[in-house]
C-alpha cells in the first residue's frame, strides 16, 4: 500500500494543484462511490482502490481494490486509471520519462480543462490551445507513440474526433471522447 500512496501522490499532485475544489476529510467510500458515478463503467468503478484526496493534500486509501484500477476525485476531474497509468502519471509529476507501457483512463464526467500543448499549465493562455473536454477515455504511455501519429495533434473542430495531447512531448496521449 505504501508504493500505491507514493505513486498516487505523484500523479494527481498537479490536479491538486491545479484544483480549485480539495476533498474534505470525512470523505467515506459510500460518498466518494456516490460522487464517481457514471466516471467508467459499473464493474470498473465498483471494484477498484478508491482514494481520498484530503483537504491537506494527503492520498488516503479508502478501498482496496481487486481488478487494478485506480479510482479518484482529485479536485474537479474524476477519472479511473489503470495500473500503467498511474505510471505514466507519475512519471509525469516528476517530470520523468515515462515508462514503456500502455495504459487506460477512464473520464467519463469530463474535465475542467487543460493546455492541449503544455503538461504544466496552470490556466489557459492565449497561447496553450485550453480545451475543456467532456466524457472521454484516454490512452497514456510511452508505448503509443506509434499510435499517435496517427492523430491530429490539435483539438479538431468536430465533436467526438479524438486527438493527441501534448503532442512533442513525452507525455503526449490519445484523447478519444465518448459522446
Amino acid at each position: 500500500m505504501e508504493n500505491l500512496k507514493i505513486a498516487v501522490s505523484a500523479g494527481v499532485g498537479i490536479l491538486l494543484a491545479t484544483s480549485a475544489m480539495s476533498q474534505t476529510a470525512d470523505v467515506t467510500v459510500d460518498s466518494l462511490m456516490e460522487r464517481l458515478d457514471g466516471v467508467a463503467p459499473a464493474a470498473v468503478l465498483e471494484n477498484s482502490t478508491l482514494l481520498n484526496i484530503t483537504e491537506e493534500g494527503e492520498i488516503e486509501v479508502l478501498r482496496e481494490g481487486t481488478n487494478g484500477w485506480t479510482c479518484m476525485y482529485p479536485g474537479t476531474d474524476p477519472m479511473c486509471a489503470d495500473k500503467a497509468s498511474m505510471s505514466f502519471l507519475q512519471a509525469w509529476m516528476a517530470k520523468e520519462t515515462p515508462p514503456d507501457t500502455l495504459g487506460f483512463v477512464y473520464m467519463l464526467l469530463g474535465d475542467e480543462g487543460a493546455s492541449n500543448t503544455d503538461p504544466y499549465a496552470e490556466g489557459e493562455t492565449a497561447d496553450n490551445q485550453w480545451v475543456v473536454a467532456g466524457p472521454h477515455v484516454m490512452i497514456v504511455g510511452s508505448a503509443a507513440g506509434p499510435l499517435l501519429d496517427t492523430y491530429p495533434s490539435e483539438v479538431p473542430e468536430g465533436e467526438g474526433q479524438p486527438w493527441v495531447m501534448w503532442p512533442g512531448t513525452p507525455y503526449a496521449h490519445l484523447m478519444i471522447p465518448m459522446e
